[in-house]
């Protein structure tokens, strides 16, 4: 004996249950591509740290002055999220 408003109440409650599931999974995706963006970050700064490093040498090597060389970029330190909400 099912009438108009319980099949309506039946159809917002699969609607619910579908939208929070999806919005759990939006959120998991969101938060791995949060970490591999901040873990991306970190590796450009390091290989560029390593470039400017090997430049550096390199320029040294070939005879060039030090005085000429560029000073290394201030060392910037990473702190992922992960770590802040704990």
């Amino acid at each position: 004996m099912l009438t108009l408003p319980s099949i309506s109440v039946a159809i917002a409650v699969l609607v619910a249950i579908i939208a929070y599931l999806r919005t759990r999974a939006v959120a998991q995706r969101l938060e791995r591509m949060t970490e591999a963006y901040w873990e991306l970050r970190y590796e450009t700064g390091q290989l560029k740290s390593r470039v400017t490093r090997l430049e550096v040498t390199a320029g040294l090597r070939e005879g060039e002055p030090e005085a000429e060389a560029p000073a290394p970029a201030s060392p910037t330190t990473f702190v992922p999220l992960s770590s802040l909400r704990k």
